[in-house]
């Protein structure tokens, strides 16, 4: 199996090369470029294609927020994991909500890292840990005329199966409260992305709330 292929964008150099090192220890995960911002970090991705980008969200010239709506918006893009020193920073949501994969923050343990690029790489989100939950249930704001319309095409099972993605759940959890096979809350997933239209279990969980399908403390 190829080796990961990671970009690191962060302006501070130490902070890249920390990454780097921690990253570079890992057999199956190699560091193609760094970044010192979010313009560097587009060029580069277009430039060297990798599997998944770790970008932080303050930087100059070109922030991490408009670096993932542009990178997210290429043709067959890299997976974005945003880094943050922050956990409520309403930044890192509109980074999910336009198309980054999941959130960590810069001072997680080393080994906690490589699993989150490796979980990112596989197409996974980083939706169960709880300060995410927090963030977005911070960050979004309750109904407002305007908001997502989509769960009338929704059917009753697959409002069930989104309420609890929205809830940070796990495929094995859903179907243990739906009385369901994983292979089934699976078909279900799928359904629920393809009719709202959206392109992840993040922008899943996003949708929900701003739907008013859940709501802040819901289901905790």
């Amino acid at each position: 199996m190829s080796a990961v292929r990671v970009l690191i964008a962060d302006d501070q150099a130490l902070v890249r090369g920390g990454f780097r090192v921690i990253l570079e220890t890992q057999p199956d995960i190699e560091v193609v470029g760094e970044a010192g911002d979010g313009a560097e970090a587009l060029a580069l991705a277009r430039k060297l294609r990798p599997d998944v980008v770790l970008l932080d969200i303050r930087m100059p010239r070109m922030d991490g927020l408009e670096a993932t709506r542009l990178i997210a918006a290429e043709p067959d893009p890299p997976h974005i994991l945003v880094l943050t020193t922050f956990d409520a920073d309403e930044y890192v949501y509109a980074a999910l909500k336009a198309g980054a994969g999941g959130f960590a923050l810069k001072d997680l343990r080393p080994e906690d890292l490589a699993g989150a690029v490796r979980t990112i790489a596989a197409g996974g989100t980083l939706l169960a840990e709880a300060v995410t939950r927090r963030m977005i249930e911070r960050f979004v704001s309750r109904p407002k005329p305007g908001a997502p319309t989509g769960l009338t095409e929704l059917t009753d099972r697959e409002r069930e199966v989104l309420q609890l993605i929205a809830r940070g759940r796990s495929n094995g959890e859903i179907g243990a409260a739906l009385f369901l096979t994983e292979a089934t809350v699976k078909t279900h997933v799928t359904h629920v992305l393809r009719k709202l239209g959206l392109r992840d279990r993040v922008q899943a969980v996003i949708y929900a709330y701003e739907a008013g399908l859940v709501e802040p403390g819901d289901g905790r």
